[in-house]
């Protein structure tokens, strides 16, 4: 796979799980990443993890729903890097409940964390990457955006919903060689699935072909290929990475 040398890359929700997997894997294919999330302790440690890497490595607290701390983290990864090439918007949040005792606060909390939080800084990405004719985003979705899931109403919809982001913006920045694709994890081993009563998490792994949870790193190296050269005829696509959970 080609080498990310001289890429610099925005990781949003990586001070753990999926996030911090993905940080560290472009790392160690050669990118610097600005690394960010809400919990700056966090992403203090893994910034250190990279920078121990022999790469260069920034640190920024956001929360990506909030516009100031969007354009905050695009002055401050201008203000050290030269260029901004590659954006993986994995920010998320979760607040599950049946529909009928679903409350709003929760609804609009995971649609602003999860839909609303890639759209900004897309947003706000695609305007340096349209003016260097170059870029890489990369969306982490989910296979219940492709499926729905009883009790997941608002993070279904916001997955679903940040799928059909992701092709539209493949069809407004293809032309200027920004591609635009979605990974959709299954049921992934992480801080947030470990929660799950254990007879739901038994249920999911019965519905996986491959007989097993996949793991943070997995999802990780489906990014770092859509954001290599060896992708780069690739756009507006979701990639499932569920161990054969749902077949299209």
């Amino acid at each position: 796979m080609a080498a990310l040398n001289n890429r610099v890359a925005v990781v949003t929700g990586s001070a753990r799980g999926i996030g911090r997997a993905i940080a560290l894997k472009l790392a160690q294919a050669g990118a610097d990443v600005v690394v960010t999330d809400t919990d700056a302790s966090g992403i203090e440690q893994v910034a250190k993890e990279i920078r121990d890497m022999g790469r260069k490595a920034l640190a920024v607290a956001a929360n990506v729903a909030d516009a100031g701390d969007i354009a905050l983290l695009v002055k401050k990864t201008q203000e050290v890097f030269p260029t901004l090439d590659i954006l993986v918007n994995n920010a998320g949040v979760t607040r599950d409940g049946l529909l009928l005792r679903m409350e709003e606060k929760d609804w609009d909390l995971v649609l602003s964390v999860n839909l609303k939080g890639p759209f900004l800084l897309t947003k706000a990405v695609c305007q340096i990457m349209m003016k260097q004719r170059y870029g890489r985003i990369v969306n982490v979705a989910s296979v219940v955006g492709q499926t729905g899931n009883a009790g997941q109403a608002n993070y279904s919809s916001s997955k679903g919903g940040l799928i059909s982001l992701t092709r539209s913006v493949a069809k407004e920045l293809g032309s200027r060689n920004i591609t635009c694709n979605a990974v959709a994890p299954g049921f992934i081993a992480t801080p947030m699935t470990e929660k799950l009563d254990v007879k739901l998490r038994e249920a999911y792994l019965k519905a996986i072909p491959l007989n097993r949870a996949g793991t943070p790193e997995d999802v990780a190296g489906a990014v770092l290929f859509l954001v290599s050269d060896d992708a780069a005829y690739i756009t507006g696509q979701v990639v499932g990475i569920d161990g054969g959970m749902f077949m299209r």
